[in-house]
């Protein structure tokens, strides 16, 4: 007896088309698909089913969190058909799910993405959503978010701290375009503006807050990155043998933008080890973080004094 073949993902694809009629089955086949493929996840989400409601939800043109209001519901089969479609690029082509439906969440609040920008994720978020708590112990007025690809970090900033204003700065054109698009979506128009420049070279004045999320990924790590990374722009992750060509720079040049009580607040993810080695003399204060991630670093004004 001759054993039956797999299906193809394409094959699986036509069956769930033919056969399934629920929103919550088309959730289900997404789930099985891609827990099957063993693609990452990683880029706002870090689980099979939260991947799979973005995707069905985005498809049927349905909020994400609407999926169990509608989970019973059948669907048509045009609509399992632009589900299938979203699923298999997924699992195909390794493309994240953000960029899929053009949307990511960051501190409660939803962004334009593309490939022009990293998909937001910066643990960053829970010092925001913490007013930066003990290390700011007055309201800042001014805030610089350097390298601010889809500006999600300024903008959430400008949100927590609404008498302040804010820059965004970035060496990307095209990160800046996704950045301004950001900025008028959430009307902060009045108070976040973004500017092209290279690190601090269209910085002006002092700032209190200084916070930046810069490539950081070093070439070890970028020989080995999944696939969904790689349709991320390569000018926001590599930087360097160890990780910190840019924030070499950064650390030298920032005292002179900070107010004197000013705060830096800076991600260099696995970089930080080399990071710690390379500035004995600069008391780091590296953070801890309930929802995950790791190698940010606190620093005062003062601290930089040393440099």
């Amino acid at each position: 007896m001759t054993a039956l073949q797999p299906l193809s993902l394409a094959q699986q694809s036509q069956q769930a088309i033919d056969e399934l009629l629920t929103l919550q089955d088309m959730v289900r086949w997404a789930i099985s698909r891609m827990t099957a493929s063993g693609i990452y996840f990683g880029h706002g989400t870090d689980n099979p089913q939260d991947d799979a409601v973005l995707l069905v939800t985005h498809a049927l043109d349905l909020a994400w969190n609407q999926a169990d209001q509608w989970r019973d519901c059948r669907l048509t089969r045009d609509e399992r058909q632009a589900i299938t479609t979203l699923v298999r690029r997924r699992i195909e082509e390794r493309v994240p799910a953000p960029y899929l439906v053009g949307e990511a969440w960051y501190c409660g609040l939803p962004y334009l993405v593309d490939e022009r920008v990293l998909i937001p994720r910066s643990p960053i978020a829970e010092l925001i959503e913490q007013q930066f708590r003990p290390w700011l112990s007055d309201q800042p007025q001014r805030i610089l978010d350097l390298c601010t690809g889809s500006g999600c970090i300024g903008i959430a900033c400008a949100m927590q701290f609404p008498q302040a204003q804010v820059e965004l700065l970035d060496l990307s054109f095209d990160a800046l375009a996704v950045a301004e698009a950001n900025i008028q979506r959430l009307e902060v128009d009045d108070r976040v503006m973004a500017l092209q420049s290279d690190l601090f070279s269209a910085a002006s004045g002092r700032y209190d807050l200084i916070v930046s999320n810069p490539p950081y990924v070093d070439a070890d790590d970028m020989a080995c990155l999944p696939d969904e990374f790689h349709h991320e722009p390569e000018l926001a992750l590599a930087a360097g043998d160890d990780g910190l060509d840019l924030v070499h720079v950064l650390l030298k040049q920032a005292r002179q933008y900070l107010t004197d009580d000013g705060v830096l607040v800076v991600e260099v993810g696995n970089s930080w080890p080399a990071l710690a080695a390379a500035y004995p003399q600069l008391p780091f204060q590296w953070q801890e973080f309930e929802r995950g991630g790791h190698g940010v670093f606190v620093l005062k004004a003062a601290d930089l004094d040393t440099l």
